[in-house]
């Protein structure tokens, strides 16, 4: 047997799951919509179509990296991820999921701007933005040069942050619940929170609907502070009304 061979099936196991936690993810928060909001993806199911295509080849591209990533960890320890919860102080547990979180979203956020250079965004990102408005299904709608910049940055990160494995999967559930939630057309958390000293620094679907309405401002994932620091932060935003509500 070629010994390529168990490194591309790890990389189509990992797409696959990656496919599978899409639609479980973004499904339930459809449901979730249909039942909290009804009427709001009413007429959308050809844009939701075309969400679900571009996702679930963004899904094959984001498992081709993170497949190599895994099949080393196991074979060659090639990473810093860790099973020992003695290896490091339990301290450096939540140090290390934000500072993932912190170095994702510094990459997203300079890569996201780089999408909005004309010629990018003709190419690729307009993919994302077809979406109008966006939807629970569209977090991953990328076309596939887009998907690669997001494919690959978790991947090398556990080459150089030490990430105990149970934290790797908690930086994994943040991303994937705060990539639908942000897109889903609706804000799922309190007022208080949006609104309060928390909101002013962390990115929920308010702040990101701005970014869909103006396109050239609220570029961050997770939170605000690189477009405070560049001056792109642009406040909250407002969502599409249900059918038959009154502004």
């Amino acid at each position: 047997m070629s010994p390529l061979v168990p490194i591309i099936m790890s990389m189509l196991a990992m797409s696959g799951i990656i496919a599978v936690r899409y639609l479980l993810s973004s499904g339930g928060f459809a449901l979730a919509t249909r039942a909290t909001q009804p009427g709001l993806y009413a007429g959308l199911n050809p844009q939701i179509g075309r969400e679900i295509r571009w996702s679930l080849w963004s899904a094959f591209i984001y498992g081709a990296p993170a497949g190599f990533v895994a099949w080393g960890w196991q074979n060659r320890g090639w990473t810093l991820i860790y099973t020992d919860i003695h290896a490091f102080p339990l301290w450096y547990l939540p140090v290390s999921v934000l500072a993932f979180l912190a170095a994702h979203d510094t990459w997203f956020y300079w890569t996201h701007r780089l999408m909005h250079v004309p010629w990018w965004f003709r190419i690729a990102h307009a993919v994302h933005h077809d979406s109008r408005p966006p939807t629970a299904w569209a977090a991953m709608s990328f076309h596939p040069w887009e998907a690669l910049t997001g494919a690959v940055v978790i991947p090398a990160l556990v080459f150089l942050i030490p990430i105990h494995v149970a934290a790797l999967g908690a930086v994994l559930a943040i991303m994937t619940v705060m990539g639908v939630t942000n897109h889903m057309g609706w804000e799922m958390f309190p007022r208080r929170l949006v609104r309060g000293r928390a909101g002013a620094w962390l990115i929920t679907a308010s702040h990101h609907q701005r970014h869909h309405d103006h396109y050239r401002c609220n570029y961050g994932l997770y939170f605000r502070v690189w477009d405070r620091l560049c001056s792109t932060d642009d406040g909250l935003g407002e969502f599409r009304r249900k059918k038959g509500s009154v502004r």
